[in-house]
């Protein structure tokens, strides 16, 4: 087991964080406060607090698509957690292949994606890693051809695309995620905001005692697992907690279209949201592509930095579901390769430690 299944062990807490999260509490009024700021923050129709972001994007999907069927276009580039969203709502994945530069696929791939996948109904738009993409024309695309806009804010929330729309605010629908190492990390929940006069039937049941108990304890337990990672005990850290069902691999959690977050979650949100406001948003990841990944990860290993998260070291991560998923590598082999070559820079490390690795970094970039 390596530390890459757990990536960005709780990566955005410091001390303080660890401490206010651990203790944190919280009243219904917390989430009916979150439910009304993003309404009015993406001016949508209506709002539902989730379990998580695929369940949201599920939702999403079921309430645009009541009946199902067809397929929704996709990043080629991209996590599982997606796929397992969009079969959710009884629809099919559609691979589109993506620009290196931007780690997004644009119109010229989207044309290629749609040809091969008529039958598509929906497009999910990424932002990956908060690179946003080019999203007039993007909806110029999908309006010619009837396309719904689903836009997944997981890895920008906050940003804003080059016409100075705010991400989350142009598509049909939006889902944010709450889980670990996104840009609004509580270590679980999410939302689904809503654009259309669509209703979604939702249940609103209280989270899992169990779920709300790993969300509380993940950052601790994320912390001493970050200081085992430097001398790659990780694993015997790791390991003892899975078995014990005390921490969950962020892809392995269930989807759950009828429960939300705990009410102190709601309130971590809220404050992160005011966050990014006074301080703008923050990529959760850069990203170098490279010659030679595991030569250098090693390189970099020897000279004390631990640079083997991978997000995402195949097309469609993590590793363990590549095969079952039968990703059409010939149709997206930009997202092939770059998968191949991509490395990213951890957000634990100050930028003044990050320097020698930068440097060692540079004798390995294509």
């Amino acid at each position: 087991m390596s530390s890459k299944l757990f990536l960005g062990q709780a990566s955005n807490y410091k001390a303080s964080d660890i401490l206010r999260h651990t203790f944190a509490f919280g009243s219904r009024k917390w989430s009916d406060m979150l439910m009304k700021y993003l309404k009015k923050r993406y001016k949508a129709k209506s709002v539902y607090l989730m379990d998580n972001g695929r369940s949201a994007i599920a939702a999403g999907l079921k309430t645009l698509f009541p009946d199902g069927g067809g397929e929704v276009i996709i990043n080629g580039f991209t996590c599982y957690a997606v796929v397992q969203a969009v079969e959710a709502a009884g629809m099919k994945p559609a691979y589109a292949d993506i620009n290196e530069k931007t780690l997004n696929f644009d119109v010229k791939t989207l044309e290629k994606a749609l040809k091969a996948h008529p039958g598509a109904r929906a497009i999910i738009i990424q932002n990956t890693l908060g690179i946003t993409v080019n999203i007039e024309e993007i909806e110029n695309f999908a309006k010619r051809h009837g396309l719904k806009l689903v836009e997944d804010l997981a890895h920008a929330t906050g940003f804003k695309y080059l016409d100075g729309r705010e991400v989350g605010s142009v598509g049909d629908i939006a889902a944010l995620s709450f889980g670990k190492g996104k840009s609004l990390d509580a270590i679980t929940g999410g939302a689904l905001i809503i654009n259309t006069d669509a209703k979604f039937k939702f249940e609103n049941r209280h989270p899992k005692l169990s779920d709300t108990l790993r969300a509380r304890w993940y950052p601790i337990f994320g912390a001493i697992g970050r200081g085992f990672s430097k001398i790659h005990l990780e694993k015997y850290w790791y390991g003892p907690l899975i078995k014990l069902h005390f921490i969950e691999r962020a892809v392995d959690a269930k989807l759950d279209l009828t429960r939300r977050p705990a009410h102190w979650q709601s309130k971590l949100i809220l404050k992160q949201f005011e966050k990014i406001d006074r301080e703008g948003a923050l990529p959760i990841r850069t990203h170098r592509l490279v010659k030679n990944r595991k030569k250098l990860v090693e390189r970099l290993d020897q000279n004390g930095y631990n640079f083997r998260e991978i997000w995402y070291d195949v097309p469609v991560s993590p590793v363990r579901y590549y095969k079952e998923i039968g990703f059409p590598e010939k149709e997206c082999p930009v997202a092939t390769r770059v998968a191949s070559e991509i490395i990213n820079l951890p957000t634990y490390y100050p930028p003044d430690k990050l320097e020698g690795a930068l440097k060692i970094i540079e004798e390995y970039e294509r």
